[in-house]
């Protein structure tokens, strides 16, 4: 059995001019990330692989999950296949992932992310908001078999807004 929670990066500033790659995540997008990950430690795996996509609002909102969680930062592997939009890409990526780690935790990007948990999994998303999270478990042994999976969990800021 393969777990996966993928997570969309954190709101992006567009305060200042520069490369989509570089774009930092905002103020609300700090907020919204601490929030989220604020309610997750009791709903993790026990073990788990995390990787991010190589844009900067990506690692930054790994960071706030890798402070949240006590995690070393040191510890999530930028994966550069994760900077795309494009969920074909996404799935070639996760399908790479080595069998040995049943749980994989993403930080990337939409229009790949909720492309990706429409297709693999069982509950549909109009759109997958920054700082949302998705989890899908699967039953396959194998990240490369992987098919249609079960939404066992979302979590989004608006449902936590008070």
């Amino acid at each position: 059995m393969k777990n996966l929670i993928l997570i969309r990066h954190a709101k992006s500033s567009w305060e200042t001019p520069s490369k989509d790659i570089d774009r930092p995540i905002s103020q609300r997008g700090i907020h919204d990330a601490n929030t989220i990950f604020s309610q997750i430690s009791n709903f993790l795996p026990k073990t788990f692989l995390v990787w991010s996509s190589t844009a900067k609002r990506a690692r930054e909102t790994a960071m706030i999950f890798s402070q949240n969680l006590s995690i070393p930062y040191e510890s999530i592997i930028i994966n550069e296949d994760l900077y795309t939009f494009d969920s074909r890409n996404l799935e070639a990526a996760i399908k790479k992932c080595e069998n040995r780690f049943d749980s994989l935790i993403l930080f990337g990007h939409n229009e790949a992310i909720t492309d990706f948990v429409n297709k693999f999994g069982d509950l549909y998303i109009d759109n997958v908001p920054t700082a949302g999270l998705v989890s899908i478990t699967f039953e396959q042994d194998n990240w490369d078999d992987i098919n249609k999976g079960r939404t066992i969990k979302t979590l989004f800021p608006r449902q936590l807004k008070v």
